[in-house]
């Protein structure tokens, strides 16, 4: 209960300050909320932050996902401010079912995001950032441990890039990103960190497109690297496509199909998600 008094009390001080209240960005140059609450595709953050706040403005982000593959099911929530487009502050909540296995991993997933430069829209090199994603297992603890993880908590640096091409291709708009990730987690920190194959920090490449079919639709794909520290079961990449609806500035919906690889043993899990987005 702590942590959703936190989020009450700051959307209670950004609505207060309604004169700096976000949207002067156009709409979808904020991303959506990924798996781990940063803004960005569902897998990757990107350079962009939350919302469509310009400098001097603020905005709030409310997200909900659920992904559903073979043996497992994942439900996310999350929330994100965006501090005068200067950084962001983000978390989120992954509670992991083990459909097959039984039993269930829960992680709580607090980011902060800082714009080092740029723009996403005007400027050659896009817009970058520097973020930090600090995991920590509150649910599963045990079977982290007992598949050889090292530790329940650990940090997760990135560098993300993002460019919107205007008239990329036929005349529509593309957007590309680039994420550089420095890890330790075992899939997404969700088994823990580290492990008897590796427990030293790894340099992680993530890649995103996005071609504006229309101003209200965005269909894509994403890829993400990942580390293999568990002897027990190797650890593939992630990778997906999806389809982004902008039903207006505030509202998004975003679906996908998954492909996730091997998970703790359980073989080609494959599958969808979608995922609810509301700025403020």
């Amino acid at each position: 209960m702590r942590r959703y008094r936190i989020l009450i009390l700051l959307a209670a001080w950004l609505l207060a300050d309604t004169h700096v209240w976000a949207g002067s960005r156009l709409a979808g140059t904020g991303g959506v909320m990924q798996v781990e609450g940063a803004s960005g595709g569902g897998l990757s953050p990107w350079g962009m932050l939350t919302g469509t706040a310009s400098e001097g403005e603020v905005a709030v982000t409310l997200g909900a996902t659920r992904a559903d593959v073979d043996d497992y099911h994942l439900v996310v929530s999350g929330v994100a401010a965006n501090l005068y487009d200067h950084i962001e502050l983000s978390y989120a909540q992954q509670r992991l079912a083990l459909d097959t296995l039984g039993g269930h991993q829960t992680q709580e997933i607090y980011g902060v995001k800082l714009r080092l430069f740029g723009d996403v829209l005007y400027r050659p090199w896009g817009v970058w950032s520097l973020g930090v994603q600090h995991k920590q297992l509150i649910e599963g603890q045990a079977l982290a441990r007992a598949v050889g993880a090292r530790d329940t908590q650990g940090n997760d640096v990135y560098l993300a890039g993002s460019k919107l091409f205007f008239d990329a291709l036929a005349g529509r708009n593309l957007l590309v990103n680039t994420t550089l990730r420095s890890t330790r987690a075992n899939q997404g920190g969700l088994l823990g960190f580290g492990g008897d194959q590796g427990n030293h920090r790894e340099l992680m490449i993530e890649t995103s497109v996005g071609l504006f079919l229309t101003p209200d639709w965005i269909v894509g794909a994403e890829y993400r690297q990942k580390p293999d520290n568990l002897g027990f079961a190797g650890e593939d990449d992630w990778r997906d496509v999806y389809v982004a609806w902008l039903i207006n500035k505030h509202v998004s919906l975003t679906g996908a199909l998954l492909d996730l690889g091997d998970i703790a043993g359980l073989e080609q899990q494959r599958g969808g998600y979608l995922s609810l987005q509301l700025s403020l």
